[in-house]
């Protein structure tokens, strides 16, 4: 399993915010595990801080803007599109002013610092949220749709479409999140010259130039209007006939906008809270339908907060039941793990097929077959066993016995016909051989029983 990492130091980075046109300076500092991303205004009094969560997001006019209580940070999408694809799990941004700086308008800068802190690897394994069905969202009004399908990683295509002869369409793909920094980070932010008159009405782009920008002029209009409107960008007049791209660096990618775009669905996927297995196919995206999408995938989270392990009966297990019995001293009818899946360093994961043939079913109960709930954490308990087994010498030579069991629950009948799949946890680490687990037992994507437990292993006589 991944470990969840964070920053190995600290790094400041000063410019003007693309909205505001105030000069910021953001402040991006290591956070322990499990803090995800925050952002702290520490203008303000008390210095309060925003979880950038997507519930918290207030405002996806023209940028992602986060708030909580009376703090607000706005234009956060390409800084946090840094941090998640770079892989960073944990990460406090101080920030004293309430919008991040735009820099180049993309998240290169933010890339380069963070490469030249480095990245430090944590305790806690990194909490991926795996994409096992079909998740999507529509709006009808605009035709923006995201669809995430099952993927062995973090996969992202984008499709973009204006009502423009000269730029119509275009696509982009980022087939493996390690290829982040190379194909997307670079990916500048752009506007149509059409629509910056009416942004700057709206008292919107006022930090916005041809250094942080790419301007787009594909809709032929006056000489008289393209030179008023070249005056007040400061760039030079140009031909009204000519179309192009009015910026001071040329395009990185030719489809530099769709990089862009994709650019902001990872910054915006970031406000998930978790990191995401799974392919995302995203239609005429913006920060609405992002921003739509990543609060249904937390309402989704939310309901399968601990997912099932991944089982394919076709491979090959870790450990038959012939090793098993070398482990473990419980035999017929008490043996009640099959075979082992998965194994990592501090959980493992089992398999139990639940067939009529249990003696158990003959008195539990003979006109409703259902397998006993203690049997159940019995069985988490082997696999717990088989866990802690495996951390020592000889393991052949030791048992383990209960302590204690706590926080026991079952939400749900196991039947001839199940397949069982234990996930069992160490909670701290193995001390004088005392051990403390968490299990959870699962048919198809259900919890169907779970249970805290404390065991000692001890050596055989």
């Amino acid at each position: 399993m991944s470990k969840q990492k964070t920053l190995k130091g600290s790094f400041s980075l000063f410019g003007k915010g693309l909205h505001t046109g105030q000069q910021v300076t953001a402040t991006f500092n290591p956070a322990p595990e499990n803090t995800g991303y925050r952002i702290q205004r520490i203008d303000l009094e008390g210095q309060p801080i925003i979880e950038a969560i997507a519930e918290n997001v207030v405002d996806m006019t023209r940028s992602t803007v986060l708030a909580q209580g009376d703090a607000k940070c706005s234009t956060v999408e390409h800084a946090l599109a840094a941090l998640y694809g770079m892989n960073i799990d944990n990460c406090l941004i101080q920030v004293n002013g309430g919008e991040m700086p735009i820099l180049d308008g993309s998240a290169e800068t933010y890339v380069q610092q963070i490469n030249k802190v480095g990245v430090v690897e944590q305790n806690a394994e990194k909490n991926y949220y795996i994409i096992k069905k079909k998740i999507e969202v529509h709006d009808d009004k605009t035709g923006s749709s995201i669809v995430i399908l099952p993927d062995d990683k973090f996969s992202l295509t984008t499709m973009i479409s204006y009502q423009s002869k000269w730029f119509s369409s275009q696509f982009a793909t980022l087939e493996d999140s390690n290829n982040f920094e190379k194909e997307i980070a670079g990916a500048r932010t752009f506007v149509f010259l059409r629509d910056v008159e009416p942004l700057l009405r709206a008292g919107y782009i006022k930090g916005g130039d041809l250094d942080n920008a790419i301007v787009i002029y594909e809709q032929e209009m006056p000489q008289e209007r393209l030179d008023e409107l070249a005056d007040y960008i400061h760039v030079p007049h140009r031909d009204a006939k000519q179309l192009g791209f009015l910026n001071h660096k040329p395009l990185v990618w030719e489809n530099e906008p769709a990089r862009h775009k994709l650019l902001d669905i990872i910054g915006d996927m970031a406000l998930i809270g978790r990191p995401i297995k799974g392919r995302i196919i995203a239609t005429k995206p913006g920060h609405s339908i992002n921003n739509k999408f990543a609060r249904q995938m937390r309402r989704e989270i939310r309901q399968h907060e601990v997912q099932a392990p991944i089982y394919d009966c076709n491979a090959a297990p870790l450990m038959d039941v012939n090793r098993i019995r070398q482990l473990l001293p419980h035999r017929y009818p008490m043996q009640l793990v099959d075979k082992v899946i998965e194994v990592g360093s501090d959980y493992i994961v089992g398999v139990k097929n639940v067939t009529s043939n249990e003696p158990f079913f003959q008195g539990h109960f003979p006109q409703e077959p259902v397998m006993p709930g203690v049997l159940q954490i019995e069985a988490l308990a082997q696999t717990g066993g088989l866990l802690v087994l495996s951390s020592v010498e000889e393991p052949e030579k030791w048992s383990t016995y209960f302590l204690k069991i706590d926080d026991v629950k079952f939400r749900q009948k196991v039947v001839p016909g199940d397949t069982l799949l234990f996930k069992v946890k160490l909670l701290a680490p193995i001390r004088h051989g005392i051990s403390t687990m968490k299990g959870f037992a699962f048919v198809g994507e259900k919890v169907v029983s779970e249970a805290t437990f404390t065991a000692q292993i001890v050596k055989n006589k």
